[in-house]
């Protein structure tokens, strides 16, 4: 894969700015233009000497360049540029990005950058996880910045959780294949094939106001609803509520209850080719719905409640069964249980996927997922669940039409 086109890199200060040499040298080896700028913090770290001397040109970091003509070097920068790769990206840039401050060169050309920016960030898991963190980072995605990364793994400051930037080698696959994917080909890989995904979390009523549920957003089923259509599909969404509007084009069935979603899913299977469960269902409900609000009487009370049906192996279980795609939303032990449920249910694929208070998944607008089938197992970074939908969906197809 080569990436025939011109980089700005931009490098901020922090500890993994050492990562960066090697990712010039990685775009440069597929073929990439590369121009660096630098934060006045990143040059503590690594020296602007060791980027000139890899990307070959010179390494920029004044806002003001007495050398560039009408001394307005960000602007021709900015117009050089066919995308913007801010690696690292620290806590401190992605809230100057997302608040639309500009007061340095690499913060300016961020503002100034009309083409595709991509952002791989790199902080310590505290600062990662931090609210005000997560809202900035929230807000670049809305604008239409893609995230790589981070990964989960061992800190320099001797913590670990996520936050570590992604590899240089992964950065640079990632990019090459988002930008050989700006312009998709015309042939589509799921090309007049029926899908049907599922979506969002249900509600299982115990009183007329209350009823037990999770915290699903819906915002992965809707994405893959979304990259199933632009891949050429039919496709059919059944929906618990969610705060989302379905794409344009999809048939949308709303249900609210693990039953219904059974009932929806179950009586159009058989007419798909593909069903993706990326619903997050009830395991149980109650067995008992009180017609009545019930009073806060008793100090303590009794629930009882019933397993709902498995929509995934049921699906799995038709005599014309759809090629079926299950999730598992995990905190632990995540491989183990996925490849059981992958085995168990007798499913074709399972993408699961980290949850908790340090994980993307549910209520982000991000998430990492690691696939698996039975004799194969792929893993998706973290990044936008747009991204990582579109991604998902040509895994999907690549293997529908190897079985």
């Amino acid at each position: 894969m080569t990436i025939n086109k011109h980089i700005l890199l931009g490098v901020s200060g922090g500890i993994a700015a050492y990562k960066s040499a090697e990712l010039v040298r990685l775009l440069k080896k597929q073929g990439a233009e590369v121009q660096v700028v630098m934060t006045q913090s990143a040059m503590q770290f690594v020296s602007p000497l060791t980027f000139q001397a890899l990307s070959g040109n010179p390494v920029h970091s004044e806002l003001l360049d007495a050398d560039a003509e009408n001394a307005m070097g960000h602007i021709s920068l900015a117009r050089w540029a066919d995308c913007l790769l801010i690696a690292p990206a620290t806590a401190n840039l992605i809230a100057k990005l997302s608040h639309g401050l500009a007061d340095d060169l690499l913060s300016t050309l961020y503002l100034a950058a009309t083409c595709p920016v991509y952002v791989a960030p790199a902080m310590n898991q505290a600062m990662w996880n931090k609210t005000v963190t997560q809202e900035n980072v929230e807000t670049l995605q809305r604008h239409g910045v893609k995230l790589i990364g981070p990964e989960q793994g061992d800190q320099a400051c001797g913590e670990t959780g996520y936050g570590r930037m992604s590899e240089p080698v992964a950065i640079c696959n990632y990019l090459a294949d988002a930008l050989e994917n700006q312009n998709p080909s015309p042939v589509q890989c799921l090309q007049g094939l029926n899908v049907l995904i599922s979506a969002g979390p249900t509600r299982e009523p115990i009183d007329p106001v209350r009823y037990l549920t999770n915290r699903s957003s819906g915002k992965m089923g809707y994405a893959l609803a979304n990259a199933a259509l632009k891949a050429g599909a039919e496709v059919t969404l059944v929906s618990g509520p969610v705060s989302l509007t379905a794409p344009a084009n999809v048939q949308l069935i709303k249900v609210e209850t693990a039953a219904q979603m059974y009932e929806a899913v179950m009586s159009r299977a058989s007419d798909h080719a593909i069903y993706i469960g990326a619903a997050a269902v009830a395991d149980y409900s109650p067995v008992i719905m009180q017609p009545e609000k019930i009073k806060k009487q008793e100090e303590q009370s009794t629930l009882i409640l019933q397993k709902t049906k498995d929509i995934l192996a049921d699906v799995a279980k038709l005599d014309k069964h759809p090629f079926t795609v299950g999730f598992a939303a995990e905190t632990h032990n995540l491989e183990v249980y996925a490849r059981d449920k992958l085995a168990r249910k007798k499913l074709d694929m399972i993408a699961a996927n980290w949850v908790g208070k340090e994980q993307g998944g549910f209520d982000s607008e991000q998430n990492a997922l690691h696939v698996f089938w039975e004799k194969g197992d792929k893993v998706f970074s973290m990044t936008d669940k747009t991204r990582l939908a579109e991604q998902l969906i040509s895994l999907i197809a690549e293997r529908f039409n190897t079985t």
